[in-house]
């Protein structure tokens, strides 16, 4: 299914859109192309609600519509796919409480002093956020792998409560210049895991894309790790570029890009999605919804 183009935002601000009132015209074609149908959502998530109560293999901590359908939109409104998925986003939350509970966002501030990690605030030409990952530069023994997967849950969970990414989900790049052994030391195959699942089968968000640019040769043994836990359908969406941007450029337009990458955006640092964090979620929903899910703010 073809993604349609949208127009790139004039003004670069980190502020999420949180509206359903925010949703450009040709994204709504895309939902509707999708499965969903403003004249019968309602019903398919009253339906959800009641086949979560059946099953009951999962308690979400909310079923209002506005939280149950960010998981019909993650599995194109089928019902019991988006069970399976809610199921495997509680399980992992289970699994790793230390994530979520009593987790101070401000407290991972040096995860962006590192520039290991960001989103774009702009989006690309499909309406997708970008999430960019330079271990390359990554310093373990600065920033641990438990305050990688802490910032990124921040960052897929505040992106969830966007309508937009609802609909079109998300694009990672994962830029492997200068990796060394000290990092893949670091990447053992449960850490492997735990990426995959949060970019792949576990959050409420779907990855339209994976890229991997600037590969070296220990790329290779790095990728062995992961690509077990890559299904049929995400080896699809999998792209290697090594250092060639014009054919990164073939998927991201160079104008929804860093300039490190061919592109014509500057860098922004992930502390910048903190700030906003602080100032916006203080007299908004997006407060209370993040700490519903353990995270602290004061």
């Amino acid at each position: 299914m073809a993604s349609l183009e949208v127009s790139s935002m004039p003004t670069i601000e980190h502020k999420l859109n949180i509206s359903e009132e925010e949703i450009p015209a040709k994204i709504r074609v895309i939902a509707e192309s999708q499965g969903e149908c403003p004249k019968s959502k309602h019903e398919i998530i009253a339906q959800f609600r009641n086949y979560i109560s059946e099953q009951n293999e999962c308690q979400p901590h909310r079923n209002d519509d506005k939280y149950l359908q960010k998981f019909l939109r993650a599995r194109y409104w089928k019902v019991e796919n988006s069970y399976h998925l809610l199921c495997n986003y509680y399980k992992f939350r289970e699994q790793n409480k230390h994530y979520y509970e009593k987790v101070r966002p401000i407290d991972l501030r040096h995860v962006g002093d590192e520039n290991i990690l960001t989103v774009t605030p702009y989006r690309d030409q499909h309406g997708h956020r970008i999430i960019i990952y330079r271990f390359g530069i990554w310093r373990p023994s600065q920033v641990t792998v438990d305050d990688i997967f802490k910032a990124t849950i921040i960052l897929q969970e505040l992106g969830s409560l966007e309508p937009i990414s609802q609909i079109v989900g998300g694009v990672a790049i994962f830029d492997m210049k200068s990796l060394a052994l000290d990092h893949i030391l670091h990447l053992s195959p449960g850490v492997a895991q735990k990426m995959i699942a949060l970019l792949v089968t576990t959050m409420p968000i779907r990855t339209a894309a994976l890229h991997i640019v600037n590969q070296n040769w220990l790329f290779n043994a790095a990728f062995k790790f992961f690509k077990p836990f890559l299904n049929a359908a995400m080896r699809e969406k999998l792209f290697i570029h090594g250092s060639d941007m014009n054919s990164l450029h073939k998927h991201i337009n160079r104008e929804n890009l860093p300039k490190r990458y061919g592109g014509m955006q500057d860098d922004y640092s992930y502390t910048l999605w903190l700030d906003m964090l602080d100032t916006q979620a203080s007299n908004s929903e997006v407060h209370k919804d993040m700490e519903q899910l353990g995270f602290i703010f004061d």
